[in-house]
């Protein structure tokens, strides 16, 4: 089905506007940041929301003008007094005044004589801008507007003003926005009358227009009528997709499994802990899971060293109970290879085969191992992405675990499940996502948490010092290190450079070398795997005391000797980046202890964050206050991942449209699978003008 018609003006490319030429074009695209194929549209311009509103109804005489103010005034052009010859730096001033006291214009730059153009002598003109003091008196440096008396309706008594990036100026933003708003027709409604009516919402594109055209300042609030009705409709969109890839995923399409317990039980036999209260309501979700003919498509969610690796392996025993295999994909090999040698030495005790495919595997032993895979002798196969690609075939893989799954979007979620004939897929993050989040980026997914420690381990010290105490943490290190200690020292990711960050964390590197010799070792990003891996082993062979590391540590490493994490900067990480590098710690029995190393002047919100560090270790906890200090965005990385990001709904803001959207979009979907008649025209218009285009592509599929 194409794209209605009725949205043709809703996507017509921006380079059909008046005045936009080549240049802007290219401005636009990097603005809305997309690439060359791409063609920024009329909807990309009308999402782009306003970030505040400028008042300027308030008209007053000069008298009563308040420094600080956005003031609209009436007054007469008395005289100019252009900047002195030679003088280019000096303002160009006009003396104004009304009947009750006198102002100056102040500009600089009048190349041309524009300013006597606009300003004409002994004439009236309306003037709008902020009033400041200088020397006793009232000023406005270039005013916004300066409008004869016949244009003044031109001024917008309420102006939206929109984040703009360098080159694109408010004015020419405003006059596409104009005629983006003149372009588009009404569109069928999808939302229900009563919901409507109930809440005092506009239609879609009416709110459009107050947002962009506001009456009152309440129309580009977040909870006033229109930004309600658009966020809901962003929610709804997304919501449905998500239903329909669960729908895609699980209906009629799994394998009723029947696992034995054989190996469950001889894997439980064989540990040297008893699992806790929840990774055993786990393992029972994933079990009922395999035993349903419908297919798995699940989220285990831990509190960073929860043990989710173990349930996981549970899961996968199931599986070949039933005479399937399973896969493992880990985002790193370093984190592929810990799996690796986590699950190695339980699988070798109860006679299960298990097998390592990285990229740096010779030849030879690659298409050996392959071959295993594809003969079905090897039962688990542990590896990065790499698992997922044509080269890789399995007699029969029952079960996909895919390890920090927020690096996935819903396309990758549907590729995976795809690669074994029916199989099923369980997902795991150590990364605790809030509730709203959970429902707006893994809606199509059932979820289990962890949330209770296994038994033994204590809570994390946590400390925060200033940097200028460097050197007395330094000394204080030293001296844990000879009583036997490990520690990590983490330096930040500056600027988003990968090369900053390698200097800085080198040059920590060269420092404690001075205290610990060869005992202190360097990991980062631009190492190669292997000597990413020769680093991480002799970390945790215990032949390094000290490990400085980046951000490369953050998920999974796990060296349970190691008792002290020291975070460099720690004013410029995240709440849950934070939280996930001192669960690199605490993994033993012993105390372990977490320094937050910041640096001078710190800012409110860090300051936020490192006390909320300090308050608690409850990572579903640290999630949620790292939404309200961060936004969604930040929180689960979707500007990088390609996760469905949101521009109209905020999580924290709209959380209860959240639920409302999905309870819809799960009646809607019941009631109407296929989206047949005007109702299922509307809700397809709504997907199409969100674009999500791959729910209408899996409606088409069936």
């Amino acid at each position: 089905m194409a794209r209605p018609e009725i949205l043709t003006p809703y996507f017509a490319s921006l380079r059909s506007f008046r005045g936009v030429g080549p240049q802007l074009d290219n401005l636009l695209k990097r603005f809305f940041r997309m690439d060359e194929s791409e063609m920024p549209s009329t909807v990309d311009l009308l999402m782009h929301m306003p970030e505040r509103v400028i008042d300027r109804r308030h008209q007053c005489s000069i008298a009563r003008a308040i420094p600080g103010q956005i003031c609209t005034l009436c007054v007469h052009v008395d005289k100019h007094l252009p900047a002195p010859p030679g003088k280019r730096s000096s303002p160009h001033r006009v003396r104004v005044h009304d009947e009750s006291g006198e102002l100056t214009l102040i500009y600089f730059g009048n190349n041309g004589g524009w300013v006597e153009k606009s300003l004409p002598v002994g004439e009236t003109r309306y003037i709008s801008g902020e009033i400041s003091l200088f020397a006793g008196t009232k000023q406005i440096t270039h005013p916004d507007y300066v409008l004869p008396p016949e244009k003044r309706d031109a001024m917008p008594l309420l102006e939206p003003v929109y984040p703009l990036t360098h080159g694109l100026s408010a004015k020419v933003l405003r006059r596409l926005m104009a005629s983006a708003l003149a372009a588009i027709p009404p569109l069928p409604e999808w939302t229900a009358p009563d919901l409507l009516a109930r809440n005092g919402w506009p239609a879609f594109h009416e709110a459009l227009h107050m947002v962009h055209r506001p009456s009152d300042p309440a129309d580009i609030a977040l909870t006033g009528p229109a930004r309600m009705r658009l966020a809901h409709d962003e929610y709804l969109a997304g919501q449905i997709t998500l239903q329909l890839v669960r729908a895609r995923m699980v209906a009629k399409r799994g394998i009723a499994r029947h696992p034995t317990g054989e190996l469950t039980s001889r894997l439980l036999a064989n540990l040297p802990f008893a699992l806790t209260r929840g990774q055993m309501q786990a393992f029972d979700d994933i079990r009922r899971d395999l035993k349903s003919p419908d297919r798995m498509s699940r989220l285990l969610q831990g509190d960073v060293g929860a043990g989710k690796t173990i349930v996981a392996l549970l899961g996968m025993l199931a599986t070949i109970e039933s005479g399937g295999q399973a896969a493992l994909m880990a985002p790193t090999e370093i984190l592929a290879t810990q799996h690796f040698n986590t699950l190695s030495p339980l699988c070798e005790k109860i006679g299960v085969r298990i097998a390592l495919v990285t990229g740096k595997m010779k030849a030879a032993k690659k298409r050996a191992a392959l071959a295993a895979i594809q003969q079905g002798t090897t039962q688990i196969v542990v590896g990065t992405h790499a698992l997922f690609q044509s080269g890789v075939s399995f007699a029969d893989l029952g079960l996909s675990v895919v390890d920090e799954q927020h690096r996935f979007g819903v396309h990758q979620r549907l590729a995976l499940s795809d690669k074994g004939s029916r199989s099923d897929l369980l997902v795991m993050t150590a990364t605790p996502i809030p509730r709203t989040l959970v429902m707006t980026h893994f809606g199509d997914m059932a979820v289990s948490q962890l949330r209770d420690k296994p038994a033994g381990r204590q809570p994390i010290k946590t400390a925060t010092v200033a940097a200028s105490a460097c050197d007395t943490v330094v000394n204080r290190l030293l001296s844990q290190v000879n009583a036997g200690a490990q520690a990590y020292w983490v330096c930040p990711l500056v600027e988003e450079s990968e090369q900053l960050d390698l200097v800085s964390a080198q040059d920590r590197y060269q420092q404690l070398q001075q205290h610990f010799g060869d005992r202190v070792g360097l990991i980062h990003g631009r190492m190669k795997p292997e000597e990413k891996q020769a680093v991480m082993d002799a970390f945790a062979r215990n032949e390094l005391a000290v490990l400085v590391a980046t951000t490369v540590i953050e998920v999974g490493v796990d060296v349970p000797n190691a008792t002290i994490m020291i975070v460099e900067h720690a004013e410029r990480f995240g709440l849950s980046q934070l939280h996930q590098l001192r669960g690199r710690v605490g993994r033993g029995s012993k105390q372990s202890s977490c320094l937050l190393m910041y640096h001078e002047p710190l800012g409110e919100t860090a300051r936020q964050r490192l006390e909320a560090m300090k308050a608690t270790q409850d990572g579903f906890e640290i999630a949620e206050q790292d939404l309200r200090l961060r936004g969604a965005g930040d929180v689960l990385g979707t500007r990088q991942s390609g996760m469905p990001g949101y521009r109209l709904a905020f999580p924290d803001v709209h959380a209860p449209l959240l639920e409302m959207a999905h309870k819809r979009a799960v009646c809607l979907l019941q009631e109407n699978p296929d989206l047949h008649g005007p109702e299922g025209e509307a809700i397809r218009t709504l997907l199409y003008l969100f674009r999500r285009e791959q729910a209408i592509a899996l409606l088409r599929a069936g």
